[in-house]
């Protein structure tokens, strides 16, 4: 955010914006919790479904999409502590949380059943998703001159 101005109100209204992204960051930490809760629960009930101690291919996906759900909660926390701590949204890491979310959507995706076009557009977006954050993270490298 902007520093905040010398008006009175301004520094309240930031005040409160702060005091709500700190509440988001305490909200995501019990959230990432009872995921880790959820994945520990979805593992064990498929470990005592019958045939009792297997995983299918779909429980493995099932669970995989668990664990990606959690990840990208700790990376929406990580974006929400570094907002606090420098007042301004890391742009490179949001993308990369999006990366990881359409990502998880992918593995979690039964291509069977699914339109062509709703594939391509999932194309689209990583690809759009993939190309920002090169553009973002590219620095090029300095030309070299022979030394003579």
């Amino acid at each position: 955010m902007p520093p905040v101005a010398e008006d009175g109100l301004l520094k309240v209204l930031h005040a409160v914006i702060h005091f709500a992204v700190r509440i988001l960051a305490v909200l995501m930490v019990l959230v990432i919790l009872w995921g880790v809760a959820d994945v520990v629960y979805v593992i064990y009930q498929r470990l005592v479904a019958e045939p009792f101690m297997m995983l299918t291919v779909s429980d493995i996906l099932l669970i995989f999409g668990s664990f990606m759900a959690v990840l990208i909660a700790i990376e929406i926390f990580i974006n929400i502590t570094l907002y606090i701590k420098h007042d301004t949204l890391p742009i490179k890491m949001v993308i990369a949380t999006a990366l990881m979310a359409v990502a998880r959507k992918v593995i979690m995706l039964d291509f069977k059943d699914l339109d062509p076009a709703y594939i391509v557009a999932i194309a689209a977006v990583i690809v759009s998703l993939g190309l920002t954050y090169w553009l973002i993270s590219y620095k090029p490298q300095p030309v070299k001159t022979e030394e003579r």
